[in-house]
């Protein structure tokens, strides 16, 4: 069974977007390709069991094993060298992408103190959204009282549209709530 937001994206949204920017080629359509999450967790460098907290969390809002990503080079300040893990990454793609966007659009973004819309600035000029997140528990998926600490995460919806105008207008269809 297809996903609410994919059904959304087939039925309505593939259709506005061919009629707003004028495209005849189907395949021309913008799509959302995946959804990058990634957490940079700085106090593993300390305590790498810090590290395995922030990766299980991860699982849990994805459903997804995370990869661990490494320093690539040593930053003396940081006390950081080479190769040391740092954080954790998950690519998220077809129905499981579509299922983490309707819940962070639909439960997850609301739950955020003071939300007034995300900020529509944070497009990279190429058609990928990156929006940050401070604190993770906004996810009903996560228990509080098993948390450790509060962490935040990016989180980068890569489109395959040409331009930003493009991505805002297939990220607002689909119930983006862009604010400020």
């Amino acid at each position: 069974m297809a996903t609410r937001l994919k059904e959304k994206y087939s039925k309505e949204v593939r259709k506005k977007l061919a009629d707003e920017f004028g495209i005849k080629n189907p395949m021309a359509i913008p799509k959302v390709e995946k959804v990058v999450l990634n957490m940079g967790v700085g106090e593993a460098i300390q305590n790498i069991k810090v590290l395995d907290n922030a990766v299980d969390e991860l699982a849990t809002i994805t459903g997804q094993k995370p990869v661990v990503t490494k320093a690539k080079k040593s930053i003396a300040s940081f006390k950081l060298r080479e190769g040391q893990s740092i954080g954790a990454r998950v690519t998220l793609r077809g129905e499981k992408m579509y299922e983490f966007l309707d819940r962070l659009i639909n439960v997850a973004l609301p739950r955020v103190r003071d939300f007034r819309g995300v900020p529509t600035k944070s497009f990279d000029g190429r058609g990928n959204y990156t929006l940050g997140i401070r604190d993770h528990l906004i996810f009903p998926e996560v228990d509080p009282v098993k948390v450790d600490k509060s962490r935040g995460m990016n989180i980068t919806i890569v489109t395959t549209a040409k331009n930003d105008e493009q991505a805002r207008f297939l990220l607002r269809e689909l119930g983006m709530p862009f604010g400020r």
